[in-house]
C-alpha cells in the first residue's frame, strides 16, 4: 500500500505492509480503512509492543515528574495489577471490551495467593479485588494510555470508555468529645500522647506531625500558633520531606491547653536528650525518638494500633483523629470555611463533602437559632403596638 509519502533519500513512494486474515473483498475493505485513517491523520504504525512493555516504558518516562511515593504506587498497580490482567495484549490491539472484561474478572474471580507458606501447604484462594482497587487500576490505565495517544501509539484511549466500578464511600469513623477526652486521659503516659494531641486538637495529618519542628511553633501568650510547612512521606528509599498535601503552608491556631501541653513536652524532651549528651535546638523535631531522630510514619501508625489496643475505645485509624477534630469543629458551630483552612483543605467544597454527615445536626441547630431570633422579633413588635 502506497502512503503518499516519499523516501527523502531515494525519492520513491513509501510503502507499508499489513497482514490480515481474509479474502480479496476483505483485503479491499481493509485497504480502504487504512487509507481513510491515513487521510484523516488517524493512522498508527502497527507494532508488536505489548501492554506490559508499554507500561514499563511509561513508568520510566513519568518517574522524574511525579513524587516518589506516587511512582511506587503506579509501579505496584502496573506490575501486580494491570500486567497480569492485560499485559500480554498487543498495545495497538487493546480495545475497550477487552479492558472491561479484565476488570470484570478482577471483581468476580478469586485470586491466587502466590506467597509460600512455611509448612509447604497450598495457599487458599484470595477474595476478588474490591471495586475501590479496580477503580485505582482504571485511573492509572487511563493516564498511561493517554500518553500512548500522545506518542501516537494509539489513535484513541480505549480505557476512557470503560465502565468504572461503583465504589461505595467508606463510613467515616471519629471519636465524639467524650471518647476523645477518655482517649487523651488514657494515653497521656505514653509517647503517643503529643502526636495524638496534635491530630485531635489541631487536625494535623500524620506526615505533618512528624515533620513539625520547634521553630514552626510560636507558644507565646499572645500568638499561640504553629506553621505547617512540611510533611513526612514514607517511601521504599526512606523518609522524605515535602510540601503539605494542599501544596501550600498554613497556620493553625493553638488553644491554651494545647500550648501548655507542648511547653511541658518540650521541657521533658530537652531533659531526656540532654541526658544523652544531645543539645536540642529550634530545628529539633517536636515528635521524635529518644535520641532526637525523626520517627517514620509507619512506626507511628504501628504504635498507635498497639497503644489503642490496650484501651476499650473503638478501633479507628490514626488519620481518623483528624476526622474527629473536624467533626468537633463543625458540631461546635465553627464556620466550614474556618475548618477548611485549619485542616489544610484546598477548598471549602472538600470539607463540606467529607463531613456532610455532621451537617444535619448543624442545620437543626441553625433552624432553632433563627426561629428563636424571629420569635423574639415578633414578640417585640407586638409589644410595641
Amino acid at each position: 500500500m502506497d502512503v503518499g509519502e516519499r523516501d527523502p533519500k531515494t525519492g520513491k513512494k513509501k510503502r507499508k505492509w499489513h497482514s490480515f486474515s481474509g479474502g480479496k473483498r476483505e483485503a479491499q475493505n481493509e485497504c480502504s480503512r487504512l487509507i481513510s485513517e491515513i487521510t484523516k491523520g488517524q493512522y498508527v504504525e502497527p507494532t508488536k509492543q505489548t501492554v506490559a512493555q508499554f507500561l514499563e516504558e511509561w513508568l520510566l518516562f513519568i518517574k522524574p515528574s511525579v513524587a516518589p511515593k506516587t511512582h511506587e504506587r503506579y509501579t505496584e498497580i502496573c506490575r501486580k495489577g494491570l500486567t497480569p490482567l492485560i499485559g500480554d495484549v498487543v498495545l495497538s490491539k487493546l480495545k475497550t471490551d477487552r479492558i472491561d472484561a479484565a476488570f470484570t474478572t478482577a471483581l468476580t474471580a478469586p485470586r491466587v495467593d502466590h506467597r509460600k507458606k512455611k509448612d509447604g501447604a497450598p495457599s487458599k484462594p484470595l477474595a476478588p479485588l474490591s471495586p475501590r482497587t479496580v477503580h485505582h487500576y482504571r485511573r492509572v490505565l487511563v493516564k498511561a494510555l493517554g500518553q500512548a495517544v500522545t506518542w501516537e501509539r494509539l489513535t484513541r484511549n480505549p480505557a476512557t470508555a470503560t465502565t468504572p466500578p461503583k465504589v461505595e464511600r467508606k463510613k467515616m469513623l471519629a471519636y465524639d468529645v467524650v471518647q476523645t477526652a477518655s482517649m487523651l486521659d488514657a494515653l497521656r503516659p505514653t509517647r503517643m500522647f503529643i502526636p495524638i494531641l496534635l491530630a485531635v486538637t489541631c487536625g494535623l495529618r500524620r506526615g505533618e506531625i512528624l515533620a513539625l519542628r520547634w521553630r514552626h511553633l510560636d507558644l507565646g501568650d499572645n500568638s499561640r500558633q504553629m506553621s505547617i510547612q512540611e510533611s513526612a512521606e514514607q517511601t521504599n528509599d526512606g523518609v522524605r520531606y515535602k510540601e503539605p498535601k494542599s501544596g501550600r503552608a498554613r497556620t493553625v491556631a493553638l488553644s491554651a491547653s494545647t500550648v501548655a501541653e507542648l511547653k511541658a513536652h518540650r521541657a521533658r524532651q530537652a531533659e531526656e536528650q540532654l541526658r544523652l549528651g544531645i543539645r536540642p535546638d529550634a530545628d529539633s523535631f517536636v515528635v521524635a525518638q529518644v535520641d532526637g531522630q525523626p520517627l517514620q510514619p509507619r512506626s507511628l501508625t504501628h504504635e498507635w494500633v498497639r497503644v489503642l489496643g490496650k484501651t476499650s475505645l473503638p478501633r479507628i485509624r490514626f488519620h481518623d483523629l483528624r476526622h474527629s477534630h473536624a467533626s468537633h469543629l463543625l458540631s461546635a458551630g465553627v464556620h466550614p470555611k474556618i475548618a477548611s483552612e485549619r485542616l489544610g483543605h484546598s477548598g471549602i467544597g472538600i470539607t463540606l463533602d467529607l463531613y456532610s454527615h455532621v451537617m444535619p445536626g448543624m442545620q437543626a441547630d441553625a433552624a432553632e437559632q433563627v426561629d428563636v431570633a424571629l420569635q423574639a422579633a415578633i414578640s417585640s413588635q407586638r409589644k410595641a403596638e
